[in-house]
């Protein structure tokens, strides 16, 4: 398990705990369970990397500890 923090630069700041396996799509719904947003409207970025949802986390080299941007469409 890897805990990831998500920050909206609102002032809401999300921590997720999930497995590496998982996709980016599925790390979306974890962040939309605790937000109270609809997981289809959340945009994962690092940088301007915009993360697709058919890709696991692993293969975008996301590890324990890492910080990605949150942001709503």
């Amino acid at each position: 398990m890897i805990e990831i923090t998500c920050n909206d630069r609102l002032g809401k700041k999300v921590r997720v705990k999930c497995n590496p396996d998982d996709t980016i799509g599925d790390l979306k719904k974890l962040i939309a369970a605790q937000t109270g947003t609809r997981w289809e409207k959340i945009v994962l970025k690092k940088w301007y990397t915009i993360f697709k949802d058919h890709i696991r986390i692993m293969d975008y080299e996301i590890h324990d500890g890492m910080n990605l941007e949150l942001y709503y469409q």
